[in-house]
């Protein structure tokens, strides 16, 4: 009798820990680089997107654009079945107090839901921005074709939602076209308002905010390497978690570098060519993008985008100058890279879709002695937990140790002063949550 169970437990054990699920690879293979060059081409064809061009016309404008969007995704719903909730969700902006707002008007964002079987009120988010601009933000009826900022990340996100909704996700997916972003980010605040309001549970924010350029104006030429720019910390956070923080360490463990952490971890795990950049600020030097509305109200949230920028190409009108070509046009785009960023996205999103809640608590020990012990809240849905540990100066979760379905364990023989720690739950097909950094003390 021991004989036959030890090759079933065995197959068990390796099935609960193991590193690859093949739907993933499914989800990389079904990403298309032609799908995502159409709408790419398509948004460019509307002449300008800019926030404030034209509502009415059916071909060009802000209008045409987000109307054509709506319908992809309405067209994506009807292939799975109406798997996709699809609907505008809108803010009035006016002129008065914002410089870069030449008119009153409604910033309108098209949104996709598609609900999860188990935990449909949890919600993994995915933007682009549908918007577009020149050399002046207030000028909104010139040539502003965006191609790559940002048809690119709302091309991305769309051939997401095409691929993602021909599966079913205990958590929800949102495919979201954010607009207002070059104006001062209103999209994303309104939908992060929104968000607020409806109490959703956030697993987190993945912002596509230029994700098809391979030429940098620094002259590299790379079709590998991208970044997942994070903040470091909650910007709510409390005084007493800030004060927590200098004794027992955290300062580069918020719920957006957790996130971020997760993305590279995943990518080295499926996409092994691709080279994952973790940038540890908020966004580009003294820039912004759309994550940071929800970061601003306490959700964790990222930006992936392309390592080399070419400023030339991004918020420039149509000419030439002194022999340089400036303009944000289609023929900058490189379709396979964007091709692999969208898969980044994909993979994340379904990961994480798929995955069981993270630990809401989780507490750590260890002072003085010569083992950490952790105790922490058993989530539904978990079949496992799995230990994570890093060097204090490492950007990356490099050890773990899978646990099994228990609510506490003790790591013999590793002190606790010499690394950060944290725990993942883990789902019956292998997939985690983002790992949770320790958030209270046992002595």
């Amino acid at each position: 009798m021991k004989i036959l169970l030890l090759p079933v437990l065995l197959l068990y054990i390796l099935g609960t820990s193991a590193q690859t699920n093949q739907k993933i690879y499914d989800i990389i293979d079904a990403v298309s680089a032609e799908r995502i060059e159409n709408d790419i081409q398509k948004l460019v064809d509307f002449g300008t997107r800019n926030t404030f061009s034209d509502t009415i016309s059916n071909i060009r404008g802000i209008g045409a654009a987000r109307r054509w969007i709506k319908s992809e995704f309405e067209t994506i719903s009807k292939d799975c079945k109406t798997c996709l909730n699809v609907f505008y969700q809108k803010d009035f902006v006016t002129k008065e107090g914002n410089r870069r707002v030449p008119h009153d008007a409604w910033v309108v964002n098209v949104v996709a839901i598609q609900k999860g079987t188990k935990y449909p009120n949890r919600y993994i988010i995915m933007s682009g921005d549908i918007d577009s601009r020149g050399s002046d933000t207030m000028e909104f009826t010139k040539d502003a074709p965006g191609a790559n900022d940002n048809a690119s990340g709302m091309a991305g996100t769309i051939e997401t939602a095409r691929v993602l909704s021909k599966y079913q996700f205990e958590n929800s997916i949102v495919y979201v076209g954010l607009s207002g972003e070059e104006q001062g980010l209103f999209g994303g605040g309104g939908l992060a308002k929104y968000v607020k309001e409806k109490e959703w549970d956030i697993i987190g924010i993945f912002n596509n905010d230029m994700i098809g350029n391979i030429k940098g104006v620094d002259g590299v030429i790379d079709n590998r390497t991208f970044r997942i720019f994070s903040e470091p910390v909650p910007t709510n956070e409390t005084e007493k978690e800030r004060k927590s923080r200098r004794f027992y360490g955290g300062e580069v463990d918020g719920i957006s570098r957790q996130l971020a952490r997760y993305v590279h971890k995943t990518v080295k795990t499926y996409m092994p060519e691709m080279n994952p950049m973790m940038v540890y600020r908020l966004d580009r030097f003294g820039r912004g993008g759309h994550h940071r509305p929800f970061n601003d109200l306490g959700f964790a949230g990222i930006r992936i985008m392309e390592a080399h920028e070419n400023y030339t190409q991004q918020h420039q009108d149509i000419r030439e100058e002194n022999g340089i070509k400036y303009g944000d046009i289609i023929e900058h785009v490189n379709f396979d890279y964007a091709k692999k960023l969208t898969t980044v996205n994909a993979i994340n999103m379904a990961s994480l879709a798929w995955a069981p809640p993270a630990p809401k608590t989780v507490a750590i020990g260890g002072i003085v002695e010569p083992s950490v012990k952790f105790k922490w809240d058993k989530v539904e849905g978990a079949i496992g937990y799995k230990i994570y540990w890093r060097d204090t100066t490492s950007p990356t979760w490099d050890n773990s140790r899978y646990v099994g379905d228990v609510s506490e364990f003790m790591l013999d023989g590793i002190v606790i002063d010499n690394y950060f720690f944290g725990i993942a739950s883990v789902g019956k097909d292998g997939f985690e949550s983002p790992v949770v950094f320790p958030n209270k003390i046992m002595r």
